[in-house]
């Protein structure tokens, strides 16, 4: 499905982002599915709904890379969500989010936190089969989103790229690739995302996310509260380059710019991967930047 330019929907910007609708700027927007409840949208919600913009649910809770399978409750309200919004599909993360519990005879512990997945065979199976369950349960397709973290676990087994194309192979699960958590990760860990994006299998590309970060003391954060640095848009270019995404979508979760600038920085967005649209459209290579990342 082709989605166009997005944005995250928060009640914070409801206002803007129904005035960015007005215009040509905005084909989409993403909703985090454990922050609404389907039988009682927000009205701004249901008035996008109703000019015909879709919704797609990204969801945060269900811990698909966790050891535990996915809790019944947690899928179907995730189901109850794509089928209220009549979603297209759905998205969550690669991560662990919670701990503990009956089975390890300790307290559950939730941690707030996407926390990465080791990028071992052990992990991946695990994760596979929990996808599998997720995907049993679910009325649309599921994408699943790379994740930004500080650190990487000892005695990991595959890169990034080999972690997700066997994901791929195995599930047939789509990847909604988020090029900020790429940065984040070439600052944090060293891992360069040139490579990770020639590796990685984009014919299963569902959509991206594009945000904005802030380094201190020579770490990356992934604060969703800044403007998106040129560092991120470059690294956009580089996986346009090799595909025409389905969908970017622009997320922004805290410190909220006023309209205008929601609207320049979809405007910058929409510039980037209109060179990807007119390459695919008249089948000529998209441009190869020289870029130092």
């Amino acid at each position: 499905m082709r989605l166009g330019t997005g944005i995250g929907w928060r009640p914070e910007i409801a206002a803007e982002i129904e005035r960015l609708a007005d215009g040509p700027g905005l084909d989409w927007v993403e909703v985090v599915a454990e922050n609404i409840c389907p039988d009682h949208l927000p009205r701004a919600l249901e008035k996008l709904r109703r000019r015909g913009l879709p919704v797609v649910p990204h969801g945060v809770g269900l811990g698909l890379g966790g050891a535990d399978r996915p809790a019944p409750g947690r899928l179907a309200a995730l189901a109850h969500v794509a089928q209220t919004l009549d979603a297209p599909l759905v998205s969550e993360h690669i991560a662990f989010v919670r701990a503990g519990g009956p089975l390890t005879g300790t307290p559950p512990l939730e941690a707030g936190h996407l926390l990465p997945v080791p990028r071992t065979r052990d992990a991946l199976a695990v994760l596979c089969e929990n996808v599998r369950i997720a995907q049993d349960a679910l009325p649309v397709p599921l994408a699943l989103e790379n994740i930004a973290a500080l650190f990487r676990w000892p005695g990991e087994e595959l890169t990034e790229a080999q972690f997700l194309t066997e994901l791929v192979e195995r599930t047939g699960v789509r990847l909604l690739i988020d090029v900020a958590n790429l940065h984040t990760n070439h600052v944090n860990r060293g891992e360069d995302p040139a490579a990770a994006l020639a590796a990685l299998p984009l014919e299963a590309l569902a959509y991206v996310h594009v945000a904005g970060g802030v380094e201190r003391n020579g770490l990356w954060h992934d604060s969703h509260a800044h403007p998106v640095p040129p560092e991120v848009l470059r690294v956009l270019e580089l996986l346009c380059d090799r595909t025409e995404p389905p969908g970017v979508l622009l997320e922004r979760d805290d410190d909220f710019p006023a309209g205008p600038e929601l609207a320049a920085e979809l405007a910058r967005i929409r510039a980037v991967t209109a060179t990807a649209r007119g390459a695919a459209a008249d089948g000529r290579p998209g441009r190869k930047p020289q870029l130092m990342l």
